[in-house]
């Protein structure tokens, strides 16, 4: 069974059981809900990362600036030479946006724990509810890359190549958002479109297939044979997108690091921005 690309980026719990105590590494859960996840327990040592007010603009819709990012490192006493875990629920969705978010603004010693919480959990790994008090870095964020990010116009400009098939479209959401049976999963009412349906000439391959479950990712086999199979391969650039941002961002993961994709880029604004918008087209079956 042939290894990921970039095996380093994934870290198992018997590892993280391992450095729980190690200086150099930083846990941190990422939770949708920290009043049903973290609140309740975690890992030991972990300090939360709330996705709605840590990784995004609390008023803006956009990331978290470089400058929140610092300050949230620095919070969380992350320093520069810092090995930084993620982990969250949703099989890892959030901890992934999160993951991708540090790599946009060019933090390259993240690592995401293979399973997140429902893998710990289900082998009785230790829990706490103790909320730790890290000691405040002087964390610096290095040079961004926004070459991993895509905006309207970027896809836009994308669409004769993905039509051409020189460039590939992968929407991550589930077959009935795809087909624009619904606009939104019934727990995310908030986060609809006007219009349902997807990208013109995006593949429909759901984030979730990546993921046994257990929540582990698949081999890189079974991913291959996977995204192969809708004809998404290494040789052509690939654009994610989902509804938000957040499940794209889990399937940027597994393409980039796990199967080694040369060009690898996520479409935050995603559907409730496309969807949304007049005149931009889109297809329905």
């Amino acid at each position: 069974m042939a290894a990921y690309a970039h095996p380093e980026v994934l870290v198992e719990n018997d590892w993280l059981a391992a450095h729980l105590t190690d200086p150099k590494v930083r846990v941190v859960e990422v939770d949708y809900d920290a009043a049903a996840n973290y609140v309740l327990g975690h890992v030991p040592g972990a300090v939360l990362f709330d996705w709605r007010r840590d990784i995004n603009d609390p008023v803006a819709r956009d990331l978290l600036s470089r400058e929140a990012l610092e300050a949230l490192f620095r919070r969380a006493g992350i320093e520069a030479d810092s090995t930084i875990v993620l982990y969250g629920d949703f099989n890892n969705w959030f901890a992934a946006f999160a993951y991708w978010v540090f790599a946009y603004y060019g933090v390259s010693n993240t690592k995401l724990l293979n399973g997140g919480r429902k893998k710990w959990i289900a082998e009785d790994r230790p829990f706490t509810k103790a909320v730790p008090t890290p000691t405040p870095s002087r964390y610096t964020a290095p040079a961004p890359v926004p070459s991993l990010r895509v905006y309207l116009d970027d896809v836009r400009a994308a669409l004769p190549k993905v039509q051409a098939g020189k460039m590939a479209l992968v929407d991550v959401r589930g077959p009935k958002e795809f087909s624009g049976e619904v606009t939104a999963p019934a727990e995310y009412p908030t986060e609809h479109a006007q219009r349902g349906g997807h990208i013109p000439g995006a593949k429909n391959v759901p984030w979730a297939q990546a993921v046994r479950d257990d929540g582990t990712f698949k081999s890189r086999e079974e991913l291959e044979a996977i995204y192969g199979g809708k004809g998404i391969t290494p040789s052509t650039p690939v654009i994610t997108y989902c509804r938000i941002g957040e499940r794209s961002s889990h399937t940027w993961f597994v393409l980039k690091y796990l199967l080694g994709y040369p060009d690898v880029r996520n479409y935050d604004g995603s559907w409730t921005e496309w969807g949304n918008l007049i005149r931009t087209p889109i297809e329905r079956p």
